[in-house]
């Protein structure tokens, strides 16, 4: 099958398995009075994870302290980064941060100070990842050049059958590659195929909005600390490398263990351009969960572990995942289908990079 061609999925589904388990997750919000966006929690948490960015940026600038430490805050810097993406930008980006739409879109734009643009991230991760999950050709998270293969329906090169190796030193330049090239060129080609969602703005403010922003993140981020720093504007360089690295390097790792690992399926539609499942039951079968019992992992990657909860109901705010999710492992488990899980993330990177190691084969 082509890629992007247009592609739909069965409905049928003779048990009703997603009308059972929307009808049940409904009712736990509404016997427990709870909305399903965030709360005193998530607000708590958006605080410390912009505190982990803005403290260690505004130390740099005006501590004078060893180089190195500098770095180490850089670090820290990159972990907030990744944090406020995980927990404050992916959830108002979905609308589930907050019950007001314009609280969602305020904390949506923090993208902006994290390399990245709203227009680009809905396309990408809202419409694309989330409708198709998973396929090949239209689900662009699959994508990574010819550099690294993640699915058996990619072109094999052989440089891949490495892959398993090298894929972790690439996964660290994820956002600066964000920051630098891939807004531009995902602009380009999403307005080209004319691709939007719920009041985007036209093509001409959206470039606008791109520039602009970019003129302002790198700024922020490079200009004025080589201004106000007494330092070559190397190490600034440097610094900023490492803030990014840092972030790229934990943002690609959870999203892989989501998708690119071995329990997730990566199906194809048949001729007529019609996948075989529900997109529901579709949601199962291509996401894994992992170490979702640890307090840590639940908490940074602000849900992002549960990966099966999230796709299906991508309004709800992460922070009711835990709850909710033993409702839908219960529901999956009724109707007899998957619900795949790694207990531990070390066991989920394994078997992650087993997969890589699979895809690096040369197919016979």
């Amino acid at each position: 099958m082509q890629a992007n061609q247009p592609l739909r999925f069965s409905r049928i589904d003779s048990k009703q398995f997603f009308k059972t388990l929307n009808q049940r997750v409904n009712n736990y919000f509404k016997e427990n009075k709870i909305a399903k966006t965030g709360n005193w929690k998530l607000y708590v948490k958006t605080f410390v994870m912009f505190s982990l960015m803005i403290a260690p940026y505004v130390l740099v600038l005006t501590l004078e302290i060893n180089l190195w430490y500098k770095f180490l805050l850089c670090m820290l810097m990159g972990v907030g980064m990744a944090g406020v993406g995980m927990n404050v930008m992916h959830d108002g980006n979905h609308g589930s941060f907050s019950k007001h739409p314009w609280v969602n879109k305020f904390m949506g734009s923090s993208i902006y100070i994290l390399a990245g643009n709203v227009f680009n991230w809905k396309i990408q991760h809202n419409v694309l990842h989330h409708t198709y999950t998973n396929i090949h050709g239209h689900d662009e998270d699959l994508e990574a050049g010819r550099v690294l293969r993640f699915s058996k329906h990619a072109e094999w090169m052989p440089h891949h059958k490495f892959q398993h190796l090298y894929s972790v030193l690439l996964y660290g330049l994820l956002t600066i590659n964000w920051a630098i090239f891939t807004d531009f060129q995902q602009m380009k080609r999403y307005l080209k195929r004319k691709l939007s969602y719920a009041n985007s703005k036209d093509p001409a403010l959206q470039w606008t909005g791109l520039i602009i922003t970019k003129i302002l993140y790198f700024s922020v981020w490079i200009v004025i600390p080589i201004l106000v720093m007494d330092i070559s504007w190397w190490k600034v360089l440097i610094g900023f490398v490492v803030m990014h690295y840092t972030a790229g390097l934990i943002l690609s790792l959870v999203f892989q263990l989501a998708h690119v690992i071995e329990d997730a399926e990566m199906p194809e539609a048949d001729t007529s351009g019609t996948m075989k499942n529900t997109w529901a039951i579709h949601q199962l079968l291509t996401t894994v969960n992992f170490s979702t019992k640890n307090r840590i992992v639940n908490w940074y990657t602000g849900g992002l572990n549960h990966q099966i909860e999230h796709h299906i109901f991508p309004q709800i705010s992460h922070i009711h995942y835990t709850k909710i999710s033993a409702i839908v492992k219960r529901t999956a488990k009724e109707f007899n289908l998957p619900y795949n899980e790694y207990k531990t993330t070390r066991s989920a990177l394994f078997s992650h990079f087993r997969f890589l190691k699979q895809m690096g084969i040369q197919p016979s």
